[in-house]
């Protein structure tokens, strides 16, 4: 049995997986929580990648020792990572100061200004305003730094003692061109010249980053010079564990952020910059829309009521639809799509009961399921058909959010077996770039089918809830603009 290791490095913890690359089934998991630097200004987001490769430790260790793991099966490893972070590193390849993270939106100025300095919208999130706020807030910190790396990039020189950056993940950055898949030399000098010399090579879809070096071996627990995949952002992986390795697959990712993505034989460019133009991990595109609160509005819920989420969504079910007219713009940190870094949540509409535990929890489910909605028809409006999705994702198994979002979306939601979907697709390109290194000639298409798997009947959209929440949309884009105004 050759076992292939898929670990997703997130915000909230790392999870992992070993997968039978023979009969394709998960045959251990693991997973481990962390949080976010406490005590940081309004708007930072920060956290030490020596957590990451802590939590990495932690998890792959428990994988290979759980039972009936052979740990010198292990033959391919892959490694998915958050998006947007920045990793910034000495001479020594020491972290200079803690990675400002995908949700940090203390950087919205330098957003602004490079958006005005490069002609093209550059989103709050990405890589590219924390370099520059780097730069002009930290020039002692930036003085020392040498190396700029991307979270997964800094696990991948961890295990295998490369710098390597492949062009999923680095077609979020903000400074790289995604049609062309390189970086984009004038936007990197406006940043700041030195920043050239301090980006890793580019290695191709298929490739690997390297293999286990002794400190690698030891962080993973398995054996030495096992090959490691290329790995990539959360959402790339997501979506070769997801089915989105072919054109006509549409996929929505609920987790900390709520993502909707397919794969696209073209680049697909929003001139508003609203959709991402990203570049698949496996050759081909990946246009993304990403919103950056999600399961973080429930968890507020939750938290709130010292409740858990089965419990509130029992309680949920029984509000009608539109929440007896309670409306929650969700905007707790800000938001991407629409492109309002400093925003805040607003509870809109409150009347008698509507502060009970059942009805703020469908407002938050409807909130952010609006919110996905509204980033939807921007993606149909450039061409992309949405008449069905892929849901992954934690909250992909609450049965109640799945219905609302069949009937946001106006289309049939289907959840798959394997939620976890990052850690099964870095486990699914691992296993692809091995095949490829013994001369296997196989898409990356080929390899995930097999692992991609419906869990059960799809949700259908019902026709009369659709039509209250098509209003609901309406009021949800008036209320943003009075209150938001551009």
């Amino acid at each position: 049995m050759s076992l292939v290791l898929g670990i997703d490095v997130g915000t909230q913890g790392t999870k992992g997986l070993l997968l039978d690359a023979d009969d394709g089934t998960v045959v251990a998991r693991a997973a481990v929580a962390y949080e976010l630097i406490e005590g940081l200004p309004p708007g930072a987001a920060e956290q030490h990648p020596g957590t990451w490769i802590d939590a990495v430790r932690d998890v792959a260790h428990r994988l290979v020792r759980a039972e009936g793991i052979d740990k010198d099966r292990v033959d391919a490893v892959g490694i998915s990572g958050q998006q947007h972070g920045l990793v910034v590193l000495d001479a020594a390849d020491e972290v200079v100061r803690p990675a400002k993270l995908w949700c940090d939106t203390q950087t919205s100025a330098e957003a602004r200004e490079l958006s005005r300095t490069l002609g093209r919208a550059v989103p709050t999130g990405f890589t590219a305003s924390k370099v520059l706020w780097l730069a002009r807030h930290e020039p002692d910190n930036w003085a020392r730094v040498r190396s700029v790396l991307l979270p997964h990039d800094y696990v991948n020189l961890r295990l295998t003692g490369e710098k390597t950056m492949e062009a999923g993940d680095a077609s979020g950055t903000g400074f790289f061109d995604p049609a062309e898949r390189r970086f984009r030399t004038k936007d990197v000098d406006a940043i700041d010249p030195r920043l050239a010399q301090m980006l890793p090579p580019l290695v191709a879809a298929g490739q690997p980053a390297g293999r286990l070096s002794a400190e690698g071996a030891q962080i993973l627990g398995v054996r030495e010079g096992v090959l490691v995949a290329s790995g990539g952002g959360d959402n790339m992986m997501s979506a070769i564990g997801s089915g989105a390795t072919r054109s006509g697959v549409v996929v929505v990712s609920l987790g900390t952020s709520g993502t909707v993505f397919t794969h696209a034989d073209v680049p697909i460019i929003d001139p508003e910059g609203l959709i991402a133009p990203f570049c698949a991990s496996i050759g081909g595109w990946l246009p993304l829309l990403c919103v950056m609160n999600l399961t973080g509005v429930t968890e507020e819920v939750r938290h709130g009521f010292r409740s858990d989420h089965a419990a509130l969504t029992n309680r949920a079910t029984a509000v009608p639809p539109g929440c007896d007219g309670l409306l929650w713009l969700p905007y707790l940190v800000g938001e991407r799509v629409p492109d309002l870094p400093e925003a805040a949540g607003v509870l809109l509409g409150m009347r008698p009961g509507h502060l009970r535990p059942g009805v703020l929890y469908r407002a938050a489910l409807e909130g952010t399921s609006l919110n996905l909605g509204w980033g939807v028809e921007r993606m149909r409006a450039l061409g992309i058909e949405v008449d069905g999705v892929h849901l992954v994702g934690g909250a992909a198994r609450n049965e109640l959010w799945r219905e609302v979002l069949a009937d946001v979306l106006g289309c049939p939601v289907t959840p798959l077996v394997e939620p976890e979907s990052a850690a099964l697709g870095a486990a699914v390109q691992a296993l692809w770039t091995l095949h490829r290194d013994g001369g296997k000639d196989v898409s990356a298409d080929e390899v995930a089918r097999p692992f991609v798997r419906a869990a059960g009947e799809a949700t259908e959209p019902n026709a009369t809830r659709g039509r209250v929440y098509a209003e609901l949309l309406e009021r949800f884009r008036d209320e943003v603009a009075r209150l938001f105004p551009s």
